[in-house]
């Protein structure tokens, strides 16, 4: 990546306009990124696809096979320093690892747990001894990782685990006993990264192996999708842990359980970016060759405006996760792994956590609204499970529970924005401050059309969303002060708004960017994209920031900032049932998701 691209903090993009040239885009991939996610391609296409019904009957060995295969390859230690055999790839080469291993159904989800939330941990959390005694195993996958968190009664509520720690008399081993439940790679696993209370209270992470006595797991859990992947509960009796394997410091596991949750929704975001672009290369190659009243359906203007909405959820989705990706880049690239580096790692993986967060939410919902449209192009055929649209569409559900509910993600994205003003490293209320005073003699524009500088009314119409955004949040902070956390429907709204902004600003830098390096015409898939999904969620934008300043407002007030909030809103409508007739036109030629037509 380039040396002079300065990202901002986490957060900074709702204060600030941010430079095109400073994020980063699918079309700034390298030649050596592009091997990586070739190399990738064919060992799904060449390995696993051929297997895909014995992975789907739970195949532990030939799942654990086909992860020691990857990990012959060196798409296992991508993540892991060079010291302890992995290759210490950049975080945009691993990324384009998860994303074209998605096209492997189940297996994508056992290799992405064993990766990322099951190695993560000791990556940026061991020792130095913890990191030489399991890395270069879990590199090659001859162990295999999972992750232990959950618990039947403690979900979204995680520090509320039961499982408890003690340290025996001679202080050699620790002690655990409980249970954890939906573990990912329980069946076949051989490290377990586990959370637990010591001495009933202090929350701390500890690395268990499965062959240490007491270790068993329950029975395969019977689920609506994944069928191919394991997940099963372990349970912990008696279970004496060396004291050398307890991970990071004491009470403080929060730090590392959340941070690699942090990690996990940005992959899972990732994930979102393959399989969309799955869904949309299954639904036009058939409704291509799916013929009604003698013509094939991709004719149909319906069906071409599903492909076209399809489309650009996955371009939107593309740009605001690689975007992230170099922000976590960039963020953990100077860490000395090869040392214990815990509080440098949780300190640099946190300061995005608002931005992974809306990776998941965004990600997740957008591919299940892909998932639905490609059963809904494959009519009755894509209720049967010869037709892969199936399968994607029982597989994409669990993305909105993954590493913590999309509604507990909602209330984290403006929680942690609050938070993070309130300690001064967000100028927020600066920025309030200024606002303030600048609604009180707004005029708007008479119209926003294009000046002749590219995508120069979307460019002014993000701004006028962040505006909105401040203000909606300004009235309810005034409102509600340290009790909005218990008004979960304006924190949503919020949240929402929030993640609408990131997301259309990632597409319109995105299609500027090229349209700089590369002429408007280049461009012209990306623009055309960019438009359709700016007028497509304005409508939403007004829906949730109404809401908010009626519930946190009321009398001459509220009347006010309506108006205001009119006035901020108002656009000019374009025409976009053309423009996604010639979004859907490109799709249908190329037969695939594209971002440049022919």
């Amino acid at each position: 990546m380039s040396e002079q691209k300065t990202f901002p903090k986490g957060g900074q993009f709702l204060l600030e306009e941010i430079d095109f040239q400073n994020v980063f885009t699918p079309e700034d991939f390298t030649e050596e990124q592009k091997m990586i996610a070739r190399t990738t391609r064919d060992f799904v296409a060449g390995e696993v696809e051929p297997k895909h019904e014995e992975i789907e009957k739970l195949d532990y060995e030939l799942t654990v096979k086909l992860l020691r295969q990857a990990g012959d390859l060196g798409l296992l230690s991508a993540d892991i320093p060079e010291a302890f055999g992995g290759l210490a790839l950049d975080k945009i080469s691993s990324s384009l690892i998860g994303e074209n291993m998605t096209r492997g159904g189940s297996f994508a989800l056992s290799h992405g747990a064993h990766i990322g939330i099951g190695t993560l941990p000791i990556v940026f959390f061991g020792t130095k001894e913890q990191k030489e005694n399991y890395l270069p195993a879990l590199a090659t996958g001859e162990k295999i990782a999972a992750y232990c968190l959950t618990e039947p009664s403690s979900g979204s509520d995680a520090l509320g685990a039961k499982t408890t720690a003690v340290l025996n008399a001679e202080g050699t081993h620790y002690i655990l006993n409980g249970s954890k439940q939906f573990i990912t790679n329980a069946g076949f696993a051989d490290v377990f990264i586990v959370y637990a209370k010591v001495d009933g209270e202090k929350f701390t992470a500890f690395i268990v192996e499965r062959g240490f006595n007491g270790v068993s797991t329950g029975p395969e859990e019977k689920k609506m999708g994944i069928k191919g992947s394991s997940t099963r509960p372990l349970i912990l009796e008696d279970v004496a842990v060396p004291v050398e394997n307890l991970l990071g410091e004491i009470g403080k596991g929060h730090q590392i359980a959340f941070n690699i949750l942090n990690i996990g929704r940005y992959k899972l975001g990732v994930g979102g970016v393959g399989s969309t672009k799955l869904g949309v290369e299954l639904a036009v190659k058939y409704a291509k060759e799916r013929k009604q009243f003698n013509t094939p359906i991709a004719s149909f203007p319906l069906i071409q405006n599903k492909l076209a909405n399809m489309a650009i959820r996955t371009y939107v989705n593309e740009s605001l996760t690689y975007r992230t990706g170099a922000y976590l880049d960039e963020a953990v690239k100077d860490l000395n792994l090869d040392e214990y580096a815990g509080n440098e790692a949780a300190k640099a993986i946190e300061e995005h956590a608002v931005e992974y967060s809306i990776c998941k939410v965004f990600g997740s919902e957008a591919l299940d609204f892909v998932a639905d449209e490609a059963v809904q192009i494959h009519g009755g055929y894509g209720f049967i499970q010869e037709y892969a649209v199936e399968q994607m569409y029982r597989d994409s559900r669990i993305n909105r529970i993954f590493e913590g509910t999309n509604e507990i993600n909602r209330l984290l994205i403006p929680g942690t924005i609050l938070k993070r003003a309130l300690k001064g490293r967000l100028a927020l209320m600066p920025a309030l401050e200024s606002l303030q005073k600048e609604l009180t003699s707004y005029v708007p524009p008479v119209t926003l059309e294009e000046t002749g500088e590219v995508l120069s009314a979307e460019t002014k119409m993000l701004e006028l969303a962040k505006k909105v955004f401040l203000m909606a949040g300004g009235v309810a902070v005034q409102k509600y002060m340290q009790n909005i956390e218990q008004q979960q429907e304006i924190l949503s709204n919020l949240a929402d708004l929030v993640i609408t902004i990131y997301a259309a600003e990632s597409a319109l830098l995105r299609a500027k960017k090229t349209a700089t390096a590369k002429g408007e015409e280049a461009a012209r898939l990306q623009i055309e994209m960019t438009r359709a999904y700016f007028h497509d969620v304005w409508g939403n934008i007004e829906k949730w920031s109404k809401e908010v300043l009626v519930a946190a407002s009321e009398g001459d007030m509220q009347r006010t900032q309506l108006s205001i909030l009119k006035k901020l809103l108002r656009v000019q409508p374009i025409d976009t049932i053309s423009l996604k007739r010639s979004i859907a036109a490109a799709v249908i030629e190329a037969e695939q998701y594209v971002t440049s037509a022919k």
